[in-house]
């Protein structure tokens, strides 16, 4: 093999093995008592809903009595993926702990956990960050019906919407 060959073969060797290092592997760090294959589900039906419609803003409009910001569907959700994003549950927040902090009386479980901050609120029954991303929700969730598919479907938008460049201040 003559040196130009060689040197072009062990260029594209390199470039091959070193072209995806910038962005980490599709998929899920899966820390819940669900399989992979469910949380993949959950992803695609979020993906589907931001296809039909966005809202920007359903957090200003409990908390503020604000306007709905509704937006048309962005097809982009169908490409996204998720990139290493660590599912996991977090102990619920005790119900004499809600109370003194929020005067919320509610028993145990009580299906809340801490939002720390950038969060626009102080409790929640999940949360996500975006670098590294990250979605936490209250563990006693885990197997609460359907409950679970539909906390983590608001969360997993919130990653797309997110990914896609949108505002996530009242997500």
């Amino acid at each position: 093999m003559g040196r130009s060959l060689r040197a072009f073969a062990l260029t594209l060797v390199l470039v091959r093995c070193g072209g995806d290092s910038a962005s980490p592997p599709v998929g899920f760090i899966n820390l819940t008592q669900h399989s992979t294959a469910a949380l993949w589900v959950i992803w695609t039906a979020a993906q589907h809903d931001l296809v039909q419609k966005i809202d920007l803003n359903p957090l200003q409009q409990t908390e503020q009595q604000a306007a709905p910001v509704f937006l048309p569907g962005d097809p982009r959700a169908l490409q996204t993926q998720p990139h290493q994003l660590q599912v996991v549950a977090e102990p619920d927040v005790s119900s004499s702990a809600l109370l003194a902090a929020t005067g919320i009386d509610r028993p145990n479980p009580t299906g809340m956990i801490a939002c720390p901050q950038p969060c626009n609120v102080q409790y929640s029954t999940a949360y996500s960050f975006y670098a590294p991303p990250v979605t936490k929700y209250a563990a006693s969730w885990e197997f609460e019906g359907n409950n679970f598919n539909s906390i983590l479907e608001y969360e997993f938008q919130n990653q797309i919407l997110f990914a896609l460049g949108y505002d996530m201040r009242w997500r």
